[in-house]
C-alpha cells in the first residue's frame, strides 16, 4: 500500500492552504504549546473514515464547527471552545468523496489493477484543527518535531492539493502556489459574471457591501475593473466586518436606505447578509434588488428565513454550477450505521436525527438533497481528477513488450509527487455522464448557474435556475425571472435617466459618469437613440424636425405669389401700374394744356412708360427663379431705371437750357437741345446700360443657386450673382445717372417760375438715392429669400418716390386747380 500525499481540501477562505502551510513552516510547535493547546482540542478531529488500498487519497473537511469563534487576546494560553457543532450537509460532501472511490474502483478502464483507499478526518474549520488533522493525515504521527520536519520539506515534495470549495483569485498564483488545484471556480470568474449581468440589465447606478476582508476587497476590485468604461457606476460601498457585523449591518442599512441605486450587490458570507437584511427590514426598506455573489446566492438558510423573505424574494445570483451525479442519491439513502458500523459519521448522524433504528430512504433533509449538488459535485470532480492523474501516471506504454524497459513505468508502491503533479497538470477528462473536465493552471473554466429566488404559491421561496454563465458568456431566460417588485419587468437603477432622442449626455462636474443632464440638441443637429453622448450635424441637404430626432430634408423656399410676402409686394406693384396708366391717360387727356406741354411733353409721357417698367420688372423677382427668369430680372431692373433717370435727367438739362437761352447770345442754345437732340440723350444714355447688361449676361449670368449657408429647415432658391463686377457697373451705371440728375436738379430749384420742374425733380432724386443708399447694406444682410423681397422694396420704393414727386403736383394742379393750368400762371415770378 502507497502512502499518496494529497488533500481534497474544503476551505472557502482562499488563505486556509496558504496558511496551513505558513503555520508549519513557521516550526510553531515546541512542547509546552502542544501540552497547553492540544489538550484543549475535542477528539472529533480524530475521527475519520478509512479504507485501505494501494494508493490512499487524503480527504479534509469540515464536518464539525464551532458555534460561536473564542478571541485570543495573548494575555492567558490560548483557549478554544469545543468543535462539536454537526454539519449534515458536509457529511454529503465526504460521501461524495466516499461514493466516487467505490465508483472508480468499479471502473475496469480506470486504474485497472489498482485500487484506492482514502482516509477522512474533520478540520473543524479553524487552523489549529486543521493542522492536528493534517498531520496524521501525512505522515500518521502528531508530535510537534514531526510538525517542523514536515514544514521545511512539504514544499520541495511538490505534494498536489485539490481544494472544491477554496475560491480566491490568489491561489491561481502558480509561483507561490505551485501545487494547488481546485474544482471550485474562482471567486474572479464569479464577479466578472455578476458584472456582466449589471451591464446586461442597464443597472448604471448601484451599491456595493463587502466584508472586510480579501474575498470582499477583491471582488469589488474585479467589479470595478469590469464594468469600467461600460456605464455602471457605484454610488457606495459600505464595508462590514464579521466581528462587528451587528453595527455594522445597522450602518449598511442606513447607507442603503439613503441611496438613490436600487440595486445592491453583495460579497459577503450567507451569515453577514442575513444580519444585513434584518437590519433593512427594521427600517422597512424593501425595494431594493439584490445581486448575490456565490458565497450565499444558494443559501438555505436565508432563503428559509421568513424574517427577511420580503427583501431576498427575487434575488438574483451567480452560484457554482450545479451538476447530477448519478447513483448517488440511491447510495446515499442505502447508509445507516447497521450496514457501515465503523463509519462514525453515519453513526453520529443517526444519533443526532433519529436517536433510533429509523431509515434514510423516504427522508428528506439536506444530507439526501439532490437538488443542490454543487460543492458536493466539486468533491466528486476531485477525486476524478486524482484518479485519471494517477492513470495517466501509471500508465506505461508498451508495457508487456519484451523490449519495455520497466526501470521508466512508476508503480503504485512508488509514486513520487513531482511525476503526479505534472500530470495533474494535463488533466482532461470526460465524466462518467459527459462532462468535459480540465485544469487552466490551477483553475477550471468557468462555468456557473445564475440562480433566481422565487415565490411559490404558498409563500416560500425556491432556487430556480435562470441561466448559466461558461467561457463562452451568459446564456440568460430573462422572460422567467422573477424580480424584488414580484413582476418580469427589470428592475432600473440609474443616478440619471437615460437621455431621450433628441437630447445629449452632459455630465455633472465633480460627480461619476453616470449622473447628468440631458441637453437638447442644436438647429440643424439629432440624436435619434437613447443616451447619446453627441448630437451628430445633419447632411447640409436636411435639417433636423423639431423634436430633434430626424434629418428631415430640407424644403425649397423662395419668394412666391402665393405667400403673404409675395402677395403685398404683387400688390403693391400692380398698384404702381395702375396708378402710373392713371396718370399717363390724364396727361393724354390734357396733353394739349400748359402743364402737360411744359418740359417737353415726350419726355413725360417717356417717363411714365419707364416708371410702368419699373413697377413691373418688380413682379419678374417674384416666383420660383429659373435660368431665363434670373437674366431677365436684373437686366429689367438695370434698364427700367436708366430710361427712368435718363429722362429726369434730359428733364433737367432742358430747364437749365431754357432759362439759360433768356440771356443775351444763347439763344441758339435752346434751339440747338431740342427734341430730337432730347430723345437721342435718352437713347444714349439708355444704351450704354444695355451694352453692360448684354455683357454681363454674356460672359457671367446670374443663375439660379440652391443657398444651404441659411440656417434653417429650408434650402433658399435664388438667382446669385455669379459676377458682382456685373452687377456692381449696372448699379453704379444707375446711381451715377442719379447723382448727375440729382446736381444739376439742385443748381436748378431757385429758377424764378412759379412751377419750376427742377424741384420736383430734386425731391424725387433725394427719395432715389436716399432708398438706394439704403439698399445696399440690407441687401447684404438679408437671410435667404428676403434679399429679394429688400431688391423688390428698393424698385418700388423709388418707382413710387419718382412717380408721386415729380406727377402728383401736376396731376393736383390738372384735376383740381385747372384755373392755375395757364401759361401766365406757369410763367409768373
Amino acid at each position: 500500500m502507497s502512502w499518496f500525499l494529497w488533500f481534497v481540501t474544503p476551505w472557502s477562505s482562499s488563505s486556509f492552504p496558504l496558511l496551513l502551510l505558513t503555520v508549519l513552516s513557521r516550526q510553531i510547535g515546541l512542547e509546552g504549546v502542544q501540552a497547553s493547546v492540544c489538550s484543549r482540542w475535542e477528539t472529533h478531529t480524530n475521527m475519520g473514515l478509512f479504507q485501505g488500498g494501494d494508493v490512499i487519497i487524503g480527504g479534509l473537511f469540515n464536518l464539525y464547527f464551532m458555534s460561536s469563534l473564542t478571541e485570543q487576546d495573548f494575555n492567558k494560553k490560548p483557549y478554544y471552545d469545543s468543535c462539536i457543532s454537526f454539519r449534515p450537509y458536509t457529511l454529503r460532501y465526504i460521501h461524495a468523496m466516499v461514493f466516487a472511490v467505490e465508483e472508480i474502483n468499479r471502473n475496469n478502464s480506470l486504474l485497472q489493477g489498482v485500487k484506492l483507499g482514502y482516509r477522512i478526518l474533520n478540520s473543524c474549520g479553524l487552523y489549529p484543527w486543521a493542522l492536528q488533522a493534517t498531520i496524521p493525515l501525512l505522515i500518521g504521527i502528531a508530535s510537534t518535531s514531526t510538525a517542523v520536519v514536515v514544514s521545511e520539506v512539504l514544499a520541495p515534495l511538490s505534494v498536489p492539493i485539490i481544494s472544491y470549495r477554496a475560491s480566491c483569485p490568489c491561489l491561481s498564483n502558480r509561483h507561490k502556489f505551485p501545487s494547488f488545484f481546485r474544482t471550485m471556480q474562482n471567486s474572479m470568474y464569479l464577479t466578472q459574471a455578476m458584472a456582466q449581468l449589471a451591464i446586461r440589465f442597464k443597472w448604471a447606478w448601484v451599491g456595493v457591501v463587502i466584508t472586510n476582508n480579501d474575498y470582499g476587497h477583491s471582488a469589488l476590485q474585479t467589479f470595478q475593473k469590469e464594468t469600467q468604461g461600460k456605464g455602471v457606476c457605484i454610488d457606495f460601498v459600505q464595508i462590514v466586518n464579521k466581528h462587528a457585523i451587528m453595527n455594522d449591518a445597522k450602518k449598511a442599512a442606513i447607507t442603503i436606505e439613503a441611496s438613490t441605486a436600487r440595486v445592491i450587490l453583495i460579497f459577503c458570507w450567507h451569515t453577514d447578509v442575513r444580519q444585513i437584511l434584518l437590519a433593512l427590514a427594521e427600517r422597512n426598506v424593501t425595494d431594493r434588488q439584490f445581486l448575490a455573489s456565490g458565497a450565499w446566492s444558494t443559501s438555505n438558510e436565508l432563503m428559509q428565513d421568513l424574517a427577511i423573505s420580503k427583501l431576498s424574494s427575487g434575488v438574483v445570483g451567480v452560484a457554482i454550477r450545479s451538476s447530477t451525479i448519478p447513483g448517488f442519491e440511491n447510495y446515499l439513502r442505502s447508509l445507516n450505521p447497521y450496514n457501515h458500523p465503523d463509519n462514525v459519521f453515519i453513526r453520529e448522524l443517526w444519533e443526532r436525527e433519529f436517536g433510533g433504528t429509523e431509515s434514510l430512504e423516504k427522508m428528506q433533509d439536506v444530507f439526501t438533497d439532490m437538488s443542490q449538488l454543487r460543492e458536493t459535485y466539486n468533491v466528486y470532480l476531485a477525486v476524478y481528477a486524482a484518479a485519471h492523474a494517477l492513470h495517466s501516471l501509471l500508465s506505461c506504454p508498451n508495457r508487456d513488450s519484451p523490449t519495455n524497459n520497466s526501470s521508466t513505468c512508476s508503480s503504485a508502491k512508488h509514486i513520487k509527487p513531482r511525476e503526479l503533479l505534472q500530470h495533474l497538470n494535463k488533466v482532461n477528462i470526460s465524466t462518467p455522464h459527459g462532462e468535459m473536465f480540465y485544469f487552466q493552471g490551477a483553475d477550471i473554466p468557468p462555468r456557473f448557474d445564475i440562480i433566481n429566488w422565487q415565490k411559490t404559491p404558498d409563500g416560500s421561496l425556491k432556487f430556480v435556475v435562470v441561466g448559466q454563465v461558461n467561457e463562452f458568456g451568459i446564456h440568460l431566460n430573462e422572460s422567467v425571472i422573477q424580480w424584488n417588485t414580484g413582476s418580469s419587468e427589470v428592475p432600473v437603477s440609474v443616478c440619471s435617466k437615460s437621455c431621450p432622442p433628441g437630447t445629449r449626455k452632459a455630465n455633472r462636474k465633480g460627480e461619476p459618469v453616470c449622473c447628468f443632464d440631458c441637453i437638447p440638441c442644436g438647429e440643424g443637429e439629432i440624436s435619434n437613440i437613447t443616451g447619446s453622448l453627441h448630437c451628430e450635424r445633419c447632411p447640409s441637404e436636411f435639417w433636423s424636425n423639431t423634436e430633434r430626432t430626424v434629418c428631415i430634408r430640407r424644403q425649397t423656399d423662395f419668394l412666391s405669389f402665393n405667400e403673404t410676402l409675395g402677395i403685398t409686394l404683387t400688390t403693391v406693384a400692380v398698384s404702381g401700374v395702375i396708378v402710373t396708366t392713371a396718370v399717363f391717360v390724364v396727361f393724354l387727356y390734357y396733353r394739349q394744356t400748359p402743364m402737360v406741354r411744359a418740359n417737353n411733353s415726350e419726355l413725360s409721357f417717356l417717363l411714365l412708360l419707364s416708371l410702368k417698367l419699373c413697377f413691373l420688372c418688380s413682379l419678374v423677382f417674384i416666383g420660383r427663379p429659373s435660368v431665363w427668369s434670373c437674366r431677365f430680372q436684373q437686366a429689367a431692373f438695370g434698364i427700367s431705371f436708366v430710361l427712368c433717370v435718363s429722362c429726369l435727367l434730359v428733364k433737367t438739362m432742358v430747364v437749365l437750357a431754357a432759362f439759360r437761352s433768356a440771356r443775351p447770345g444763347a439763344a441758339a442754345l435752346m434751339k440747338w437741345f431740342g427734341p430730337g437732340l432730347q430723345r437721342g440723350s435718352v437713347c444714349l444714355f439708355t444704351s450704354v446700360q444695355i451694352i453692360i447688361c448684354i455683357i454681363w449676361l454674356s460672359l457671367s449670368p446670374p443663375v439660379p443657386h440652391r443657398d444651404l449657408g441659411i440656417q434653417g429647415s429650408k434650402v433658399t432658391l435664388k438667382c446669385t450673382m455669379a459676377s458682382v463686377v456685373g452687377f456692381s457697373l449696372v448699379l453704379g451705371y444707375i446711381g451715377l445717372l442719379a447723382c448727375t440728375c440729382l446736381l444739376l436738379a439742385f443748381l436748378a430749384r431757385k429758377l424764378p417760375d412759379n412751377f419750376n420742374e427742377a424741384k420736383l425733380i430734386t425731391f424725387s432724386m433725394l427719395i432715389f438715392c436716399a432708398v438706394w443708399v439704403a439698399f445696399v447694406p440690407a441687401y447684404v444682410s438679408s437671410p435667404g429669400k428676403y434679399v429679394v423681397a429688400v431688391e423688390i422694396f428698393a424698385i418700388l420704393a423709388s418707382s413710387y418716390g419718382l412717380l408721386f414727386c415729380i406727377f402728383a403736383p401736376k396731376c393736383f394742379i390738372i384735376l383740381l386747380r385747372p384755373e392755375k393750368n395757364t401759361k401766365k400762371h406757369l410763367m409768373g415770378r
